[in-house]
Formats: C-alpha cells, structure tokens, sequence
C-alpha cells in the first residue's frame, strides 16, 4: 500500500534520510529534481519554451534545479525567480548560483511588479510554494496567481499547486491556488489531492519517488494507504480442488421494489459474479419471473407485498446478507431494515434506500452489529450524519463514525475511501469516472455481499470488493469506452478483475 503522509510527516522523513543515510539536503534536492525532470520532459515537445515560477523557499529549489537539468539537456528554459520575502533558503539560493554557472536566463521579479509576458504556448512549470504553506496566498503572490491563471499556458505543478494546502483546505482562499493541469508530487501522495474539490487545481496528479527513507517512513501512522494490486490479491478468498458450493458461502440479497428492479437485478448479477456458492434475492412478490430470466443462477425469495418488501424473510441460513438496493423507504420496507439490524441472522452489507431509512431514524444505528458494512455516496452519507462542508470535513465525519459505530464505511466517489472500525483509511486506485452512473453502488453491494458470504472478514471484503469494482470498471472502459459503458458491462468484466487478481496472487507465491 501507498502511505498518504502529512506535510509534518514529509518534513520528518526528510530529516531523516539527510541525517541517515546519509545525503546533504542539497544533494536530495538535486536528486528529487532529477526524477521529476525525467517525467516532465515526457510532458511537453522538445522545442517547447518553458517557464519555470520559482518562490523564495526549498520549492523554489527544486524550480532552478529542474530548470537548469532542462537547460542541460538542451530545453529551452527561463526561470522567474518571484521574491515574495526577503530570505532565501540556502538550497535555493545555491541552486540560483549553479544555474547562474551555467548560463541559465534566469530573472528576479520584485514584489509589486507585474508578471512578464511570455508565449502562449509556453509550459510554465510552478516552483512557487510547496507542502510548507499554512496560510492562504495573500497580496502580491495572489495577484501572480490569479494572473497565471488567467493566462492560457499549460501549467505543471511541482509537489502541490502553489496554494494548495497538503491536507485540510477548509480555511483556504480558492482565489489564491494555481490550477495546474497535472502535479508531480514528491515521494507520496498528499490527502488535499484525493479530494474532489481539489481536482481543479491540481488536474491529474503523478507520485514521483525521490528516494525518502522507506523503513522511516513505514514506522510512521499515515493519513491514509492508497490500495496497490498485490494487497487485493493477497486478500482474495481460497478455493481448494475438492470445494462445493456449500464451501464459499451463501448470499441474501434483499432489493428491488414497484419500477425500481432493475437495482436488485444488478446487485444479484454482480454478486453472482463473485464466486460465492449460493444467492438468493429477496424481490417483491410477481417479481420471481424477471429474476429468474435475468439470473438463473439466483434463487428467489418472495416478499407477501407485489410493491415493496414488508417483511423479514427466513434468511437464518446466510452467510451474508446485503440491503438497500431500489427498496424504497415505505414505512412496512423501514420496519423490516429495523428487525433486520436488531436481529441480524448474518453479517450485514447496507446500502441505498436502507440507508437513507437509517438517516430518517438515527437512534437505529446503535442497533448495528459491530462488523457491518455501509456504503453511501457522498448525499447518502450526509444524510446519515449530516451535512459537510467538504469532502476533508465528510472524510473527518466518516472517520469518526466508523470508530463511534465500529463498522466499516465504504465513502463512495473518485479514490473510494474505506474506514475502519479503528481509525484506519484506506483509499481505492481503481475505476474512472465512466462509471458514474445509475447502479454502479448497486453492484458494489452486490460483489461486497458475496465476498463478505465467503467469508472475508468486514474489512477486507470492502477493500477487496471496492477494488475489483473499480478494476472491472476499468475494464469496460477500456474496451467500451467511458461514455457508452454502463454498470451492466462492469460486472460482465467481473471475471477479468477476478483473473488478474488471481494471477497476480500467483506471481506474488512464485515470483
């Protein structure tokens, strides 16, 4: 797993690698620049002008020591070196030095003048401000900012957009962050860039390793672990030669309502495409007909009501059950999620409608056993616990109720968050924005539920299922494309996650 660490993290794996193995900060300054030069000069042509912004601290460093890399290798380069303060970080200015040696143009804009002109088609690289800032941009730099903004050159962002704050960016000024059309960020990802809200100043974000301390920097607690392929494939559940149906478990599925099937027919789809034994989908009655040309590998459960579900099945058998999907909010489907989280008969997956039943009756959700998976989307989850001023502030909330509940909470969106019981996060790679569309979450409950009936524990069938889910999207996006893909062609790409998971599982034991 990928560690998202804190600015104040960053600053002590840096000290640490200096001091240990050891290098000056010069020197790991010129090496950070080096594997960033390498990655941007894959960005722009060969005969591209490029602009370097640099500010007055060590992000201005890395700004000149890229410059002058690029210079060497023949880019045509200038350098604005905007003196916003009066001190120089020392590795800044023996960086201004070198590229002075060599004949790199480089210039110095005095705070109050205005930013040169330069092409249009000009790359302007932004070395202004990194991970240090605490504050909003304020007075002459945030004119800078705006005026780059406003210009139509493509902007590079090194480490963070100069203004964009390494974590909680609650207090920022939005008016005072450059929007940058792809950020290289220095040996691990930021939490300000697996935001929404952030997306559009830092564009599409790439982790360049500059070569920090991994054993230091494995010690540390992090803001998050960004899930890799080969810790999703060590999760995935056994199966031996002589295994029967019997052995990987039996899911429930309680979904669907008056012209809203459709959800359960997805979520029964995709959790059949599991590789759990045994579903049965618990649907209104006259629905069996549709489930049964739809699945014929599902069981049908009939409810006594031809509109909504308004009683608890006889579901003692399950393994798992999952809730939620299409099923309205009728006051009978209410009193059924209630005895179904008062009684639970088996682990519990919840979603969708029953969630929203849950946010209209929160003293319900100290009924939940320990252990059970939620999966809301962002409105779903304000819902639940009330509304966010963003999505820091939402991720802070599920955090906390996740604790408070002791439950796993799946926050749905780009870089799915999972919480856990004690306080860990996890943040999925997978899955592109084709996939947001109507009954995308009712397969991802679908797949949770069967994974969760084979016997995965809490956690890992959300990280394992929210993985998959988004590497079956993938999938069908690069075959179909994003556009015309919808989530019935997710789970029919279902069983090429499930094969390269397996593969990769199998290199991992054989390397």
């Amino acid at each position: 797993m990928v560690p998202v660490l804190s600015a104040a993290q960053l600053r002590q794996a840096d000290a640490y690698t200096i001091a240990n193995e050891p290098i000056s900060s010069l020197l790991l300054m010129e090496r950070a620049a080096f594997y960033c030069t390498q990655r941007l000069m894959e960005a722009f042509p060969k005969d591209a002008e490029v602009v370097v912004l640099a500010g007055m601290g060590n992000n201005g460093g890395d700004g000149l020591a890229i410059a002058r890399l690029l210079h060497g290798y023949g880019r045509p380069v200038r350098v604005i070196v905007l003196t916003h303060k009066t001190e120089r970080s020392p590795d800044l200015q023996q960086n201004i030095v070198r590229a002075q040696e060599v004949g790199l143009p480089t210039e110095f804009l005095d705070e109050g003048a205005a930013l040169p002109e330069f092409p249009s088609g000009a790359t302007v690289i932004d070395a202004i401000l990194g991970t240090g800032l605490q504050r909003p941009i304020a007075g002459w730099l945030k004119e800078i900012v705006r005026t780059v903004n406003q210009r139509p050159n493509t902007v590079l962002a090194i480490d963070l957009p100069s203004g964009l704050f390494a974590e909680d960016n609650s207090s920022n000024d939005p008016g005072a962050i450059i929007h940058a059309e792809r950020t290289y960020t220095l040996e691990v990802p930021k939490l300000a860039l697996l935001m929404p809200e952030n997306e559009r100043f830092a564009g599409h974000w790439d982790v360049v390793p500059i070569g920090l301390d991994r054993a230091f920097i494995a010690g540390l607690k992090p803001e998050g672990m960004i899930l890799e392929v080969g810790d999703i494939a060590a999760m995935m559940p056994a199966r031996t030669h002589f295994s029967h149906k019997g052995d990987h478990g039996h899911a429930w599925l309680l979904a669907g309502g008056e012209g809203k099937m459709g959800a359960a027919i997805l979520a029964a789809k995709a959790c059949s495409r599991t590789g759990t034994g045994l579903v049965t989908l618990h649907v209104p009655h006259g629905k069996d007909t549709i489930v049964h040309v739809a699945i014929p590998e599902a069981m049908v459960s009939l409810d006594g009501s031809a509109t909504h579900l308004s009683a608890l099945p006889e579901c003692n058998k399950a393994s798992a059950i999952g809730i939620g999907p299409g099923i309205g909010t009728d006051p009978e489907t209410a009193n059924t999620v209630k005895r179904l989280i008062q009684d639970a008969p088996a682990p519990l997956v919840i979603d969708a409608d029953a969630l929203n039943i849950l946010a209209e009756n929160k003293t319900w959700l100290a009924f939940l056993p320990p252990g059970t998976i939620l999966t809301p989307h962002p409105k779903e989850f304000d819902r639940l616990a009330g509304r966010a001023s963003n999505a820091f502030a939402r991720l802070q909330t599920a955090k906390a109720l996740a604790i408070k509940l002791k439950v796993v909470l799946v926050l749905k969106g780009a870089y799915t968050a999972i919480l856990s019981p004690d306080g860990s996060v996890f943040f999925n790679s997978t899955g592109n924005p084709g996939m947001a569309k109507g009954g995308s979450g009712d397969a991802l409950t679908g797949i949770i539920t069967g994974l969760r009936a084979q016997g995965l524990d809490p956690l890992s069938a959300a990280l394992v299922g929210v993985y998959a889910h988004g590497l079956a999207g993938d999938l069908a996006a690069r075959e179909l494309g994003m556009d015309g893909m919808v989530p019935s062609d997710l789970i029919e790409h279902l069983p090429g996650a499930w094969k390269a998971l397996r593969l990769e599982n199998r290199d991992q034991k054989n390397p």
